[in-house]
This record gives C-alpha cells, sequence and structure tokens, in this order.
C-alpha cells in the first residue's frame, strides 16, 4: 500500500472526525434541527472501503451518513450546508442529516427507515447488471436493521440474479440503546447471508487494514462476477445514538478502550510515525488543514441562506 494512500486515508479519517465534531458543536448551539447521528470512532470502515471503489460505484446507507459521504468525496461545505437546512447544502436543505444525496460522487443517500436502504441499493447492483456496467454497489447498514425482513428479501434476489453487490453490516455494538445481544439470536451477524448462499465474513471495522484487505478482496470477486458478498464491520460509535441520546446503557470503562486502545486515527497516526512515513510535525499540519476545512465549511453553511419557499414542492417528482 503506497504511502500516499495512506496519508490520504489518515486525512479523510481525522476529516470525518473533526467535521462530526464540528456538526455536535452546532447541534447543540440550535443551528441543526431534527436528529442527527455522528459517526466518530467509525471512521475506518468508511475510508477503508472507499479505497477499493472506482468511478461509477454505487454506495447507499441508512441515517448515519455524514461520515461516508465525506469519504466518498462530497464536498464538506454542501454537506455541512445540508445539516444546516440551507440552499447550498447537497440536497438543497431539504434532506437535512439523514437524507443526503450526491449523485456525482455516487453517493444514494442517506435513509432514514431502518433497513429501507437494502433494497434500493441492491436494485442499483441490479441496474449495473441489467446495463452490463463493470460497477457494483455497496449497502451499508447496520446491525438493528440486519433484523429487518426487507434485508432477506434483497439478498434471496441479489443471490438469485447474482448481483454486483457489497453489503456491509456495520456492527457498533448498539440499535440505539439495545446491545446486539439482546437484540439478536445470533450474533454472527456475517452469516446471516448464508441461507441464501452469501459467503459472509467478519472484520475488525476499528482497523482501516482490516477493512481494506477484506473489502478489496471482496469487491474483486464481485467484479469478477462472483456475485454478491457480506462483510461485517465489528466497530463502534463513541456518542449515543444521535444527539439526543446520553448513551447511558454503556459503561465508562467500555467507552475508554475503544478510545484508548482501539481508536482507528490514534492507531493510523501511530502506524505512519513508528513506519517514519510522516513525522510529527507533517501531522500537526495535516491536522491545522482540516481544521481550517472544518471552519470554513461551518462559516459557509451560517452564512448560506435558507431555501425559498417556493422550492417547496420542486423536486418532489422527476421529469419526463
Amino acid at each position: 500500500m503506497s504511502f500516499a494512500l495512506l496519508k490520504k486515508a489518515y486525512f479523510d479519517m481525522l476529516l470525518i472526525r473533526r467535521f462530526e465534531e464540528k456538526a455536535g458543536q452546532l447541534y447543540g448551539m440550535g443551528l441543526i434541527g431534527g436528529f442527527c447521528h455522528l459517526y466518530i470512532g467509525q471512521e475506518a470502515v468508511a475510508v477503508g472501503v472507499q479505497t477499493t471503489l472506482k468511478k461509477g460505484d454505487g454506495i447507499i446507507t441508512g441515517y448515519r451518513d455524514h461520515g461516508i459521504m465525506l469519504a466518498a468525496g462530497s464536498d464538506p461545505r454542501t454537506v455541512m450546508a445540508e445539516l444546516l437546512g440551507k440552499e447550498t447544502g447537497c440536497s438543497k436543505g431539504k434532506g437535512g442529516s439523514m437524507h443526503m444525496f450526491d449523485l456525482e460522487n455516487g453517493f444514494y443517500g442517506g435513509h432514514g427507515i431502518v433497513g429501507a436502504q437494502v433494497p434500493i441499493g441492491t436494485g442499483l447492483a441490479f441496474a449495473y447488471k441489467y446495463q452490463n456496467l463493470d460497477n457494483i454497489a455497496v449497502v451499508y447498514f447496520g446491525d438493528g436493521a440486519a433484523n429487518q425482513g426487507q434485508v432477506y428479501e434483497a439478498f434471496n434476489m441479489a443471490k438469485l440474479w447474482s448481483l454486483p453487490v457489497l453489503y456491509i453490516i456495520e456492527n457498533n455494538e448498539y440499535a440505539m440503546g439495545t446491545s446486539v445481544a439482546r437484540a439478536s439470536a445470533s450474533t454472527e451477524l456475517y452469516k446471516r447471508g448464508e441461507p441464501f448462499g452469501i459467503v459472509g465474513k467478519r472484520v475488525d471495522g476499528m482497523d482501516f487494514f482490516a477493512v481494506q484487505k477484506a473489502t478489496q478482496e471482496a469487491v474483486q470477486s464481485i467484479r469478477n462476477g462472483g456475485g454478491p458478498l457480506l462483510l461485517e464491520m465489528k466497530t463502534y460509535r463513541y456518542r449515543g445514538h444521535s444527539m439526543s441520546d446520553p448513551g447511558q446503557y454503556r459503561s465508562k470503562e467500555e467507552v475508554t478502550k475503544y478510545k484508548e486502545i482501539m481508536d482507528p486515527i490514534a492507531n493510523m497516526a501511530s502506524y505512519l510515525l513508528d513506519h517514519d512515513l510522516c513525522s510529527g510535525d507533517e501531522l500537526r499540519t495535516i491536522e491545522k488543514q482540516i481544521k481550517e476545512i472544518v471552519t470554513d465549511a461551518a462559516t459557509f453553511s451560517e452564512t448560506s441562506q435558507q431555501p425559498h419557499i417556493n422550492q417547496l414542492y420542486r423536486e418532489v417528482y422527476a421529469n419526463r
């Protein structure tokens, strides 16, 4: 893996972290309305997966979408503006935190209904195969959505038609406030596709290198016509389910363990330093650059205009 790729991965993970921290701050100030689900702690998943994709591949996820969108290459300005409901947002201020969209970068949303993105993403894969395109669909969903019936209807069709789709379960241990062990009769989520013949694998989602390697192998298999695959990324969110969740169902010791021992960004920084790929000064320069990007995104968003009332009924239906 090249130094340039590793440096970009570190940059992208840190950008997501600082962006989400700023979003949390703006939410606390009352500048972001509705729900807001932060991606802090899960950065290695989105960035590791993204390194294996190419132009034309499609990405779709649930409502914890800001981090995945930034990893896909979306402009931090338009993502932040969407959070603030401004007309300069990527969805023109109509989507907010849970319903973002960026077709130019292959990002098909942000979906608020639990599990709804799975059949939609499977449909993307069907379109790629129908049009004889060498592209794949990456469908993210969480451990809670893994118990939804529509997920298994999609699995059946994906395998039946050998669709080019990679299902990624972001298992961050809790569906809202309920642990996986309390909600799932079987906690081996990577085996959920086995009844349909979909091979699964469990991956350390806190380790960029593990994510990148497993995803690269899966993507290559799918592009070669191997059909759908499933990866369960064992990850962890540091914040509550949403900004309104204090997360009191977890112990401080549990959260501290992940932050101090398994943090993907701190561990990547240590790797770069230990292998003489970056100096401390270079890492500090990256931190400064990201701070400027995030500050600029926040300023841009706060000074942007609200959508005009005449936009209310526009883009409700597709033009034919």
